[in-house]
C-alpha cells in the first residue's frame, strides 16, 4: 500500500471529526486531501460529496437531540437552494478566481466571531420572508459550482445575523448541508462527474471521524469551545480557498 493511502485514512477521520463537531460535513477539506494525493477533480467531488452527505446527517442527528430545532428558519433556507445547488453542479467554470473571492470573503466573519468588529448585537439582522430564500439560493448556487455544502458560508451568516444560537446553528448547517451536497452530487453526476470505485474505501474512515465528532460537539463541547473551533475551520477553509 502506498503511503499516501495510509495518510488518507489518517488524515480524513481526523477531517469528519473537526467538522461535525461544529454541524459541518467537510467537503472543502476532502476536496484539498485528495486533490493534493493526485486524483482528477472529475474522481474527488462526488466523493467528497458522499462523505460530505454521510458525516453531515450524523451531524444534525446529534445536534438536533440538543438543541430546539429553527424549523422556520431551515425550510425558508432549503426552498431555493436545494434546486440551486443541482444547478451549480451541472456547470463547469474556471474556479480560481471565485475561490478566492470566496475566501477573502470568509475571513469577515472569522474577525466578527474574534471580536475584532463591533460588540454582541451590532449586526442583528430581522429575518424578513424573503431574505432566507435569497441566503439559501445564493448559497446553493455558489456550493454546487465549489462542489461542497455551503455550512462554512451558511453558519456565519446565521449567527452574526442573530438568528439562531450556536448550536441550532450547527443543526441547520448539517441538514442544509446534507440536502445540498445530494442536489450537488445528483448535478455532477449529470455532467463529467465519476465515481471512481477504489475511493469507496476512504468514505467509511470519514464517516467514523464525524460520527465521533459529532456526539463530541454536540454533547461535551460547550459554546466557547465549539465557536473556537468553527473560527478555526473557517481560517483553514479561507486560506485554502485563496492559496489553492
Amino acid at each position: 500500500m502506498e503511503m499516501y493511502w495510509l495518510a488518507l485514512f489518517v488524515i480524513l477521520p481526523v477531517i469528519g471529526f473537526l467538522y461535525a463537531s461544529v454541524g459541518h460535513g467537510g467537503a472543502s477539506s476532502y476536496l484539498m486531501v485528495l486533490a493534493l494525493s493526485g486524483f482528477a477533480p472529475e474522481e474527488i467531488r462526488p466523493t467528497a460529496l458522499m462523505m460530505n452527505i454521510l458525516v453531515s446527517l450524523l451531524a444534525f442527528l446529534a445536534f438536533s437531540k440538543v438543541s430546539a430545532f429553527p424549523h422556520r428558519l431551515f425550510w425558508s433556507l432549503i426552498l431555493f437552494s436545494v434546486p440551486a445547488a443541482y444547478l451549480g453542479g451541472t456547470v463547469l467554470v474556471n474556479e480560481d478566481l471565485y475561490r478566492r473571492i470566496l475566501g477573502v470573503l470568509l475571513l469577515f466573519p472569522v474577525f466578527r466571531m474574534m471580536g475584532w468588529f463591533p460588540g454582541k448585537g451590532a449586526y442583528q439582522i430581522s429575518m424578513h420572508w424573503w431574505l432566507p430564500p435569497l441566503l439559501g439560493l445564493t448559497i446553493g448556487f455558489a456550493s454546487g459550482l465549489i462542489g461542497i455544502g455551503g455550512g462554512i458560508i451558511l453558519s456565519p451568516i446565521v449567527l452574526l445575523a442573530g438568528w439562531a444560537d450556536i448550536k441550532q446553528t450547527a443543526a441547520v448547517s448539517a441538514l442544509f448541508i446534507f440536502f445540498n451536497s445530494i442536489a450537488g452530487l445528483s448535478g455532477a453526476l449529470m455532467y463529467n462527474a465519476t465515481i471512481q470505485p477504489q475511493l469507496f474505501y476512504l468514505i467509511p474512515f470519514a464517516v467514523a471521524g464525524g460520527a465521533l465528532g459529532a456526539w463530541y460537539g454536540s454533547h461535551r463541547f460547550n459554546f466557547d469551545v465549539v465557536k473556537k473551533i468553527l473560527v478555526v475551520v473557517l481560517v483553514v477553509a479561507s486560506v485554502k480557498l485563496i492559496i489553492l
